[in-house]
């Protein structure tokens, strides 16, 4: 039979994660998931640099136990040529000497080789591991990369939504604004006016067919007769003071005409005197001429 109190803090707690991603801000979610891939990267590198760090310490210990074999065999070398030079002098002390001197070289040889050839298993794997971590660290990066660009993207739609959602809200406060009942609109002002319009339309068409009408146009006749007579009075005057200034301007015609004529004439009897003056100045220059001859 299922605990009724494990059953319902589960219950508990599945509702409070749907009501607390329901509200959560879509930002923050956004910065949660992106310090959880940037974090998740750095294990992965840390792990990286774990694997290749300890492929490095392999080789170290690689090349210390291979200095240490040439090292013991060439101690062993020299003690087993020390043993044969002293075996050759017939110094049998420094024989047993040298030869267990070599012995000794020869175990920590045998020792080295067997610890150089574990370390160079062991360097192999490690080999292949850091390979597999440097693989392992570029994806790790070009997912980050991918995560990051989703990321902004993301956050830009976010802020897009948010937007929307204000501009929406804003709507939303615009339809329920309600026209207050204590103002006047315009559709009843409007229609106020028009009945009042209509009502004097109605009270002028009725005194159109009044006495008071009809005498109104009697008086009307008699200011336009009188308003008639005055323009023809005025027309005469117009024309009469038009004509009075067409005699001004042909007494000044005439006028001008006779000055023209006159200087003609004189200019005239000018000429016919000059020309009876030269016949007499010819002969008095002909007459002065023979003197002087």
């Amino acid at each position: 039979m299922a605990n009724p109190l494990s059953k319902g803090w589960k219950y508990l707690t599945s509702a409070l994660d749907a009501k607390i991603d329901e509200n959560a801000d879509p930002k923050v979610q956004i910065q949660q998931a992106v310090n959880a891939a940037k974090q998740a990267h750095q294990e992965i590198a840390k792990q990286a640099a774990a694997v290749i760090g300890n492929k490095n310490q392999l080789e170290m210990k690689l090349n210390r136990l291979i200095q240490d074999q040439q090292k013991l065999q060439e101690n062993a070398r020299q003690a087993i040529t020390l043993a044969d030079q002293a075996q050759a002098a017939g110094d049998s002390e420094k024989v047993g000497t040298f030869t267990q001197t070599a012995e000794v070289y020869a175990t920590q040889l045998v020792s080295v080789e067997e610890e150089l050839e574990n370390t160079k298993a062991l360097h192999q794997q490690a080999v292949q591991n850091a390979e597999a971590a440097k693989v392992q660290l570029q994806q790790s990066e070009a997912r980050l990369t991918q995560q990051l660009a989703e990321a902004e993207q993301l956050m830009r739609q976010a802020q897009q939504a948010k937007m929307q959602e204000s501009a929406t809200k804003a709507m939303d406060h615009m339809a329920e604004f309600t026209v207050d009942d204590n103002v006047p609109t315009l559709d009843s002002v409007r229609a106020k006016i028009e009945s009042r319009y209509a009502h004097a339309l109605g009270a002028q068409e009725l005194m159109e067919g009044s006495m008071g009408e009809r005498m109104a146009e009697i008086d009307a006749a008699g200011t336009d007769m009188k308003a008639n007579a005055r323009l023809d009075e005025i027309r005469a005057q117009m024309a009469s003071e038009t004509k009075q200034l067409e005699e001004d301007k042909r007494q000044q015609a005439l006028e001008a005409a006779d000055e023209v004529l006159a200087e003609a004439n004189a200019e005239q009897e000018a000429a016919a005197e000059s020309d009876a003056d030269a016949p007499a100045q010819a002969e008095s220059q002909e007459t002065n001429e023979s003197k002087e001859s």
